[in-house]
């Protein structure tokens, strides 16, 4: 579940962002201010932050954030009442994924959320053992070091990750994979398959009798 960090001053839309926020099955927290934020970060999947807050503005505290080693990563989407152009452009400029001028409906705040969940999890590396996959810039490592992979290698290993430990026939992999208009035969899936065991080690990717292939973390 998204864990959303809520910071604004004015405590009644603090609490109407809540109510709204919870019955869109998200879990939150809140802050009044900045400095308090400071102590939640760690809890938080993204943070909605209000520009004007007291004693330290909210683009101030999004440009410390942005410098901070442990949470400089964590998305956020800013509110405001300032709907300019160039406030805007600071606001993004500040280190905002996100801007939302008030007064914005809840149904665009949920679905600003989501979209920056989508876009954050892009940037996130899949990892299972020693395979990561950084889906977003179309590379892959193993122990370490890059693995040099055709387009449909790296899309076969990226889809076994992501759906670790699950069976897929051969006739499924074509679909997801090379796409249900591929004319080639199963003996493709083979082949990669083939390929990818001989740069990461037979251990990760079981064939399953009669069934098809699944990728697992191997015992050590």
């Amino acid at each position: 579940m998204t864990r959303i960090l809520v910071i604004e001053d004015d405590e009644a839309l603090r609490e109407l962002l809540v109510l709204h926020l919870e019955q869109a099955a998200f879990q939150v927290i809140e802050a009044a201010s900045a400095e308090v934020a400071w102590d939640k970060l760690s809890w938080a999947d993204v943070v909605v932050l209000d520009w004007m807050l007291p004693e330290l503005s909210g683009v101030e505290w999004l440009e410390q954030l942005r410098k901070h080693r442990d949470h400089a990563h964590l998305p956020v989407l800013m509110l405001t009442a300032r709907a300019s152009e160039r406030d805007k452009v600071e606001g993004l400029s500040s280190g905002a994924d996100d801007y939302l001028s008030k007064p914005f409906s809840t149904a665009e705040l949920i679905a600003r959320i989501k979209a920056l969940m989508r876009r954050a999890q892009l940037h996130q590396a899949l990892q299972v053992g020693e395979i990561k996959i950084q889906e977003l810039e179309g590379t892959a490592s193993f122990k370490g070091k890059e693995l040099k992979l055709t387009r449909r290698e790296f899309e076969l290993l990226a889809f076994l990750v992501k759906h670790q430990g699950r069976i897929f026939n051969r006739n499924e992999l074509l679909d997801h994979v090379w796409g249900e208009d591929f004319l080639g035969t199963e003996r493709t899936v083979d082949q990669h398959i083939a390929q990818l065991r001989a740069l990461i080690g037979s251990d990760y990717i079981e064939t399953i009798r009669a069934r098809g292939y699944r990728l697992i973390e191997p015992e050590i």
